[in-house]
């Protein structure tokens, strides 16, 4: 059997790394679809899949070998015997469990598949924790692109059960689909084609001052020269502020800028509401929230905490017309450490319909702080917060150092080189 399976490190050695350091800009006149759940987000990507015609473009944290994984194996086989050039790009942990045989099916139909920075278990245990391709992103034909923090996976479904997760993703069409196709090209290892036929457009006016509807722009995180831009947003957003914000986020535990900002905006009367995990799947996540409520209850921040099941969004708000929606938490694996990848939309119809479902979230399923919530060594939570963020921060430059790190782009052991 001859396998195309790729390994991909970490990082890419200085002149790849170069070659990436890829900035876009905002686009007008795209149309955006709100996917809340699998529900809704597995039969928009399976059609499309189904109706490619050149070319299909997948990256994943996570593929389970469920309902959910055994569909997509399908409807990819079907693609690439069908003379689709079909491509996905799979994390080597979240996808670590793959069995062989479910990864052949697909090569042997043709199907380029590729694992990022895979390692084989030390005593039982993975190693290969840190700088993660947490991304969610599939764009077909160059025409239509999800993005979001949906994995492929039965859990994302309602008749999981009491451990079905709560999370968003997004459908785009229009000229910002170009800007991902080309980010998903370039990131899998295909720079050069990903470069021919691309042009940068003109960026409009910067995020704080755009008037318009449709407006999308692609931001990521990286390990080079893009460690902070999803950061960046959200602070600048913040800091734009005026009438209302609201940030669902399964993992939160951010650094002290953007706390800042989140509590400078509800100290300036914007109505500021957070959604955190009551029902986290790692208890850890909801212990080092809690740290940090102290510090924004006392400045008006409302914080609810969902308590239905285990919520995995990453969606954001601001006032009327600025939302995110991508893979990136606001904790430091996804600040400091993962690969990750948000839109940036400015549009009301999207804002108001996101706002909508968020305050039904808020309203129906979670429980609110109080605030009244007598403060508890806020300053020295806040302390211990801070100095874990920035040691974890830094923590990449660190691992770089280890073996498991060094940049390489190799063949899978064991298996034929010829793809």
């Amino acid at each position: 059997m001859s396998v195309a399976v790729e390994h991909i490190a970490t990082d890419q050695p200085p002149d790849a790394a170069k070659a990436r350091d890829l900035d876009y800009g905002w686009h007008s006149d795209n149309q955006v679809q709100l996917l809340e759940n699998g529900e809704a987000y597995f039969p928009k990507v399976f059609e499309a899949l189904r109706e490619a015609r050149r070319e299909i473009l997948l990256e994943t944290f996570i593929l389970f070998e469920d309902k959910v994984g055994h569909e997509l194996q399908h409807i990819l086989i079907d693609a690439a015997q069908r003379g689709v050039k079909v491509v996905v790009s799979l994390d080597g942990f979240g996808c670590g469990e793959l069995s062989p045989s479910f990864l052949g099916e697909l090569a042997d139909a043709g199907v380029t598949v590729q694992m990022f920075d895979p390692a084989s278990k030390t005593l039982g245990v993975r190693t290969n924790w840190f700088r993660r391709l947490h991304r969610k992103i599939v764009v077909v034909d160059a025409a239509v692109a999800f993005i979001g923090g949906i994995n492929f996976s039965a859990d994302h479904l309602g008749d999981f059960g009491p451990e079905a997760k709560q999370d968003y993703a997004v459908q785009v069409t229009g000229p910002a689909v170009a800007d991902l196709h080309h980010f998903a090209l370039a990131q899998s290892g295909r720079q050069a084609r990903a470069r021919r036929g691309w042009r940068r457009r003109q960026q409009p006016p910067c995020a704080g001052s755009t008037e318009g509807e449709g407006l999308v722009r692609l931001i990521y995180r990286d390990n080079v020269r893009h460690r902070d831009d999803i950061e960046e947003a959200y602070i600048h957003a913040l800091g734009q502020a005026q009438k209302r914000v609201v940030i669902a986020n399964a993992y939160f535990f951010p650094g002290y800028r953007l706390l800042r900002e989140i509590r400078n905006a509800a100290r300036r009367g914007v109505q500021v509401q957070l959604i955190m995990q009551g029902q986290p799947d790692v208890l850890l996540a909801k212990l080092a929230a809690r740290m940090l409520y102290d510090y924004l209850l006392k400045d008006g921040v409302v914080i609810h905490e969902y308590c239905q099941r285990p919520l995995h969004g990453k969606v954001a708000l601001v006032d009327d017309d600025w939302s995110t929606v991508g893979s990136s938490n606001l904790d430091p694996l996804s600040l400091a450490l993962n690969l990750e990848a948000n839109v940036l939309i400015r549009d009301r119809a999207f804002n108001q319909q996101l706002y909508e479902r968020l305050e039904i979230l808020a309203r129906d399923h979670c429980q609110t702080m109080p605030e009244n919530r007598k403060p508890r060594l806020w300053l020295w939570r806040l302390t211990v917060g801070f100095l874990v963020f920035h040691v974890m921060r830094h923590f990449p430059a660190m691992t770089g150092w280890l073996p498991a790190h060094k940049p390489r782009l190799k063949p899978f052991e064991g298996q034929a080189n010829d793809h």
